[in-house]
């Protein structure tokens, strides 16, 4: 389990670090806390003091009971300057919430305060998660100050949007959500156990593409990107490096996930293959266009001018079969391609076979899409994972499920692929 340093500053969102700091500490993790005078305006140290079981500590020169120790750790001997022995000790600091006044503070070296000190003294991964009005947000300073902590190595937690501290506004700076913070120090810190994936690199589609007809309208689907997302996003907890290859998604992004947005079949195309041969492991999940208009107009088609309209298509390149085909070398690194067939009815797993063998893939996840209550913009689906030895089906949950599940597979796949030690004579 780790050590966990939590920084938080003022801002109505302190309400929750409470609840990030009693998470933490409900899977096992030590957490101290550090605050500044302005967010003992919002919560007050007894709070924290309550769910962690240690002293908060709030200026720079006042004593630490606990003299720099975590919780279930040996006090030491001798009192030790605060702000040097818990970021020592730490196996990550997070600074959450991080309002624009400690961003400003953070980005310019300032240490006035016990929590910007201990920023400046730490030699553990910083992560900092903005929580503020929206205008205060994305108010260039703030995106410079942000951008200057991330160019040194911070990892910035982004704020979502919705409804704000000040009545009836909405935008973007809420602080991320306590799980979703908590998933940050986690994988930014580790916890010493090694995870399955540790080390691979995982590539995954999501969403559906979008092909234009005109300036105005496209040819789309109805795929929301919750498969691949929730496969990034267990990839990631497993350890993965991942990056996601999202097309026309407005989901929350996961932390330490990679993200590059594209919108058409053909920018998709270009995204995958640009990075495929870095990859060891590519998840296929996105809803990717077979056909585009031919002739995509540059203007605004006007109905007043066609009694009726005839689009031609045109075939968009396949991209699974590519990058089944563009496999690196086993010489360099086995690489495992796995797609996803959207198919209709009884004759889904029979077209999802002969798929897995046309295209060259490893495994197919097909789910059949006559069902109303799964797939396409749900958060549940049932799936049928097809290998070439054998076939796991996946009852009715939710996608995280599904997505562990997937991930089960795959890692059984690598290592079947592995070689095996010659036996001792």
């Amino acid at each position: 389990m780790a050590r966990i340093l939590l920084g938080v500053s003022g801002g109505i969102s302190a309400y929750k670090a409470v609840e990030l700091a009693r998470l933490a500490t409900k899977a096992g993790h030590a957490v101290r806390v550090i605050q500044t005078p302005a967010s003992l305006q919002f919560v007050g140290r007894a709070t924290f003091e309550a769910i962690t079981g240690a002293p908060v500590l709030v200026d720079e020169f006042e004593r630490d009971p606990a003299r720099g120790a975590y919780p279930g750790e040996s006090s030491l001997d001798h009192d030790p300057i605060s702000h040097l022995e818990l970021v020592a000790r730490c196996d990550a600091y997070c600074i959450a919430p991080a309002s624009a006044n400690t961003i400003a503070k953070l980005a310019t070296g300032q240490a006035d305060s016990l929590l910007a000190a201990a920023y400046l003294a730490c030699p553990s991964p910083v992560l900092v998660a903005p929580a503020m009005n929206n205008r205060m947000y994305e108010h260039p300073a703030t995106q410079a100050n942000i951008d200057v902590l991330q160019s040194r190595g911070v990892h910035v937690i982004e704020p979502g949007t919705g409804a704000l501290a000040s009545r009836g506004e909405w935008g973007v700076g809420r602080l991320a959500e306590p799980p979703e913070l908590l998933a940050a120090i986690e994988l930014a810190a580790g916890t010493g156990v090694p995870r399955p994936l540790d080390g691979l690199r995982v590539l995954v589609t999501a969403g559906g593409t979008r092909e234009p007809l005109d300036s105005v309208r496209f040819l789309g689907n109805r795929s929301s990107g919750r498969m691949g997302f929730a496969l990034a996003a267990e990839a990631a907890r497993r350890g993965a490096r991942v990056t996601v290859i999202a097309a026309n998604t407005s989901l929350p992004a996961s932390p330490g996930v990679e993200y590059v947005e594209v919108r058409t079949a053909a920018e998709l195309h270009d995204a995958t293959l640009a990075r495929l041969a870095d990859a060891d492991v590519l998840l296929m999940a996105a809803a990717v266009a077979d056909f585009r208009p031919a002739h995509p107009r540059d203007e605004k088609i006007a109905k007043e001018d066609h009694e009726a309209l005839t689009v031609e298509l045109e075939r968009t390149a396949d991209v699974l079969s590519e990058a089944a085909a563009q496999r690196r070398p086993a010489a360099l690194g086995a690489q495992t391609i796995v797609g996803f067939a959207a198919e209709h009815g009884a004759e889904a797993l029979p077209r999802a076979r002969a798929k897995l063998e046309r295209k060259g893939l490893d495994a197919i996840v097909v789910n059949d899409i006559s069902r109303g209550d799964i797939g396409f913009d749900s958060e549940q689906n049932e799936v049928t994972i097809v290998g070439r030895d054998g076939e796991r089906h996946v009852e009715r949950s939710t996608k995280d499920d599904v997505a562990a599940q997937v991930l089960d597979f795959v890692q059984a796949l690598r290592t079947a692929a592995a070689p095996q030690p010659e036996p001792r004579p």
